[in-house]
């Protein structure tokens, strides 16, 4: 997990090696050299050459300029696998600081190609579940809790959020979304396949 230290370019061990994989993977399909890809996205060889390592402490502006360099995006070289069912709790997943401003993005999920977004903000009130039905093939549902509790996700297991709490599942299978407290608001994201 990328984390502010004394600066806002600092990253924790965790990703590094996830970092250092998707960067070796990306260079391999690519067919460049580590010179090349370096050369490309403006950073040192020996920067490069320690981040595949799994070492280093790369900014979002030398990820950014390696994604760039290797025809990718930067999500590509940050996000793990993504199993069916993901959940990120509040204070979770991938942040990435700047180093020339006090800013610092959390990647949720990564737009897959061919996709298009239908973006809906919730209001939910405690009673009944909302019970939906199977969406049209590859449908994939996002939700960011903001506000309350709810309980949300597959129908055969859902999971249950608060303030912040992130989760994504397949909207192509019966899912659920039912308030646990008064006032509870969301904001989904619905992809479909276009």
């Amino acid at each position: 997990m990328f984390v502010k230290t004394n600066g806002w370019t600092s990253v924790s061990n965790a990703p590094l090696d996830l970092i250092a994989a998707n960067l070796r993977r990306e260079r391999d399909r690519t067919g460049m050299s580590l010179s090349e890809v370096a050369k490309k996205a403006g950073v040192a060889k020996s920067t490069l050459s320690q981040l595949e390592s799994g070492a280093g402490n790369p900014s979002v502006e030398t990820l950014w300029a390696l994604g760039v360099a290797l025809g990718v995006p930067f999500s590509q070289l940050v996000e793990p696998a993504v199993p069916r069912v993901q959940v990120i709790r509040a204070g979770e997943g991938p942040v990435i600081h700047s180093e020339r401003a006090h800013y610092s993005a959390t990647l949720l999920a990564a737009c897959r190609p061919g996709t298009k977004h239908d973006i809906y903000w919730l209001a939910l009130e405690p009673g009944g579940a909302r019970e939906s039905l199977p969406h049209v093939p590859g449908s994939i549902e996002h939700m960011i809790v903001a506000t309350g509790r709810c309980l949300a996700g597959l129908a055969e297991d859902p999971v249950e959020l608060g303030p912040g709490d992130y989760i994504v599942y397949p909207g192509d299978v019966p899912h659920i979304c039912k308030a646990l407290e008064p006032g509870t608001t969301a904001m989904m994201v619905m992809e479909h396949t276009v």
